[in-house]
Formats: structure tokens, sequence, C-alpha cells
């Protein structure tokens, strides 16, 4: 049966992918870390898919929701970054670097898994049909999430993915410096990144067949 469309209900079901995206993303860092020997994300009880406890006020909320209501191009959001210690792990630099990708790999996994779903559902329903809507956000969401998360920029993941082929003093140098990194690639970059990242997004969509399903 055909869902009506009520005012900002997409977009409200964009904020829930969101935030379930973010939960799989961090939770995936702890679970990768744990099966690496190390418990700190246990101990701390992070290893769950429960959003409220990977919540972060101004990065899982505030921001998506005002990239939303102004309808950015990208899509971008962090949530409170899952407590690691390399240091416990069998061989903590190579597992660093694994628990850093599992975060975007998950990303990357559940757009797919909702790419594939949307293409086969999307020739039963109209094209403003909530659940393609929602699938189709699943899509967009999960691969911006990856594709922004692969920034060699602390404190994104790719930071630490690329830091693992570094010395140590070259990490504590990245580290000590981050807050400085960040502004001057907000500062400097944004538009660049974020025009980046919407092309090969773009590319994707385009290169699968994935159906586009526009927002109302």
């Amino acid at each position: 049966m055909e869902q009506a469309i009520v005012p900002y209900l997409p977009y409200i079901l964009s904020a829930v992918v969101v935030l379930l995206s973010l939960s799989v993303h961090e939770f995936c860092h702890g679970f990768a870390a744990y099966l690496l020997g190390d418990n700190t994300a246990k101990d701390a009880g992070r290893l769950t898919l429960n959003p409220i406890k990977h919540l972060d006020l101004y990065g899982s909320i505030i921001v998506p929701v005002v990239l939303l209501i102004f309808k950015s191009p990208i899509m971008f959001a962090w949530a409170k970054p899952v407590p690691v210690n390399t240091y416990n792990m069998r061989n903590h630099r190579w597992g660093g670097l694994l628990s850093a990708l599992a975060g975007p790999g998950s990303n990357l996994i559940l757009g797919i898994i909702a790419a594939i779903i949307l293409k086969i559902v999307y020739p039963f329903y109209s094209p403003n049909n909530l659940l393609l809507i929602f699938l189709f956000e699943c899509v967009v969401i999960n691969f911006m999430l990856a594709l922004f998360n692969l920034v060699p920029v602390p404190p994104l993941d790719g930071s630490r993915i690329w830091s693992s082929f570094l010395s140590q003093k070259s990490q504590f140098m990245i580290e000590r410096y981050a807050p400085l990194f960040v502004l001057a690639v907000l500062l400097i970059a944004y538009d660049q990144i974020s025009a980046f990242i919407s092309w090969i997004l773009a590319a994707i969509i385009i290169t699968f067949g994935i159906p586009f399903v526009q927002l109302p």
C-alpha cells in the first residue's frame, strides 16, 4: 500500500539512517579490536549497537540535522570514538590498522547491501515510496561516511589508517596537532573534498546502476 509522504519525514528517515550507521561504524571498531585481543571497548560498555551509547551531541545530532535541513551535497557525521588500546592487541601496529578499517568497511558493506535490496525492490514501488527513500539514503549516507572517514586528517579513521605506516614519532606529531589539521582542512579544502566525494558517489551510483530516488 502506498504511503503518504509528510513534510520532513524523509529527513527523519535520513537522521535514523545516520544514527544507525554511526552505531554500526563504532561497534565494528570496537569488535575488531576485541577480536584482536583488546577488551577496552567491551569493558567500557561500547560493544553494542545501541545508538544511545555512541551518540555525540554535535557530531551525531546537530551537524547532520543542519546538513539535512540545508540539503548539503554531502553528509558526514561522527559519534563518540570507541576506546581502543592498540597495545593490548596481539599485533598493536597492524591491529590498529585493521580496527581503523573496520569502521569505514562496515559502512561500505551496509551501503552495498542497501543498494542490492534497492535494485531488487525498486520496480515494485513508486519513486517516492518511503521504503525506497530509506534504502537510497542508506546507500548515499553509508558510502559518504565510508569515503569521508578515509580522508587522512585526524581524528578521522583515515589518519589512523595511514599513521600505521608511519613511525611513532610521526604519529605523535600528527595526534598532537590534530585540531590544527582539522581546522586547516575545513577552512582550506572543504569545498574540494566535498566535491570530490560527491563526484565519487555519483560515479558509483551511475556505474552500478543504482536507482536514484529523489527526496520530495
